[in-house]
């Protein structure tokens, strides 16, 4: 029996993320033994990660399947999965929108999309909300293009855009805009706001846990007891919010909101779950932008709106600014969004083959399936 297993395997930075791309049908089919298999491909249980292709953080330990979409709206399926860094946990209940943004060039060049001439769209059902992305790439000659001029915070450097378009963001985890039913709850005498839209989130006012919101990530990392009172609040919200008990999970996600330093609309710290993200997570800027608009929550109070169509937040974060444009709508039901548009960027970074203990996944059980 050979003494490692060779799975193929793309790796790519998606916007402000990193991680391996592969295929379904090269990985096992049985969801714990898949598991397994990822833990091993990226070294978790060390804080290194190092005997795998993780890089230390929770923005490069995640991964991304794809596969040939059975649904009549999608072309590609795509599977998220949060590998742990430190503990032997994937999660695959949140989705990551920059991730994403590598799936529809992955896609194309593994073969599972035909590349049209100038720019190619991609219908992208994502399995861990059970949502649809509408994913325009750059394809010059039929071909991905990588290189371009958009630059986005929290990446050096330019690329080629990927602009994604969110389809029908609200409730994608819950069913709810709204997911305890009320525009703000309390939970350790702090008030917040729970709203799922593109991912569940609580939404806390800065202030109310003794800070500005425009702190720094390695500040807010280095504060323990903020980040104990955070996760009690962020336990106790996911309970209402029907997600169960979060232990261990990372949704709910939360958010340290603030008023705009920057002029943009307004400044969020996201944090994924146990510390602060560097830059800040697609959907959870998409969640962010929507409660902006929500007349009652958290964020709408703190926010600076905009005037006019089409409806561009900017959302600051500690790297710099994401900016999502929305398409809303006012129903008898409240607030519809109908699409939550931005853009991103990524780039192939090597393809290959990615080797992991026989012992896992041997090479005739890789046959197999």
């Amino acid at each position: 029996m050979a003494a490692q297993t060779a799975i193929p395997c793309t790796m790519m930075r998606g916007g402000t993320s990193r991680g391996p791309y592969f295929l379904a049908n090269d990985l096992p089919r049985d969801p714990v033994l898949r598991d397994e298999v990822l833990l091993a491909a990226m070294g978790s249980g060390n804080a290194q990660q190092i005997d795998g292709i993780g890089g230390g953080t929770t923005l490069s330990s995640k991964v991304a399947i794809v596969s040939v979409s059975r649904h009549p709206d999608a072309d590609v399926d795509y599977l998220f999965a949060q590998v742990s860094v430190t503990e032997r946990i994937v999660d695959c209940s949140p989705s990551c929108g920059n991730m994403l943004a590598g799936v529809a060039p992955f896609a194309i060049e593994s073969g599972l999309v035909t590349a049209e001439e100038g720019e190619t769209l991609v219908r992208v059902h994502n399995i861990n909300t059970d949502s649809f992305i509408e994913v325009v790439v750059q394809t010059p000659n039929g071909k991905v293009e990588y290189d371009g001029d958009t630059s986005i915070n929290g990446v050096e450097g330019t690329a080629a855009p990927v602009v994604l378009n969110f389809l029908d963001v609200a409730g994608t985890k819950t069913g709810h805009l709204l997911p305890t039913g009320n525009l703000r709850d309390v939970f350790d005498g702090v008030e917040v706001s729970c709203v799922d839209a593109a991912t569940p989130m609580v939404l806390i006012p800065a202030r109310s846990l003794g800070k500005s919101g425009w702190e720094s990530k390695a500040e807010l990392d280095s504060d323990r007891e903020l980040l104990a009172r955070i996760e009690s609040i962020r336990r106790q919200a996911s309970l209402k919010m029907g997600l169960g008990d979060a232990t261990g999970k990372v949704l709910p996600k939360v958010s340290l909101m603030a008023p705009p330093q920057h002029g943009g609309t307004i400044s969020s710290r996201y944090f994924v779950p146990t510390d602060c993200h560097a830059a800040h997570a697609v959907t959870g800027a998409i969640c962010v932008s929507t409660a902006a608009m929500l007349p009652g929550t958290i964020a709408y109070d703190l926010a600076d709106r905009p005037v006019g169509e089409p409806v561009l937040i900017g959302v600051e974060h500690p790297s710099g600014r994401i900016d999502i444009v929305l398409d809303l709508a006012e129903t008898d039901k409240g607030l519809q969004v109908n699409r939550a548009g931005l853009i991103r960027t990524a780039r192939k970074l090597f393809r290959g083959e990615l080797y992991i203990p026989s012992r896992i996944w041997s090479y005739a059980q890789a046959k197999a399936s």
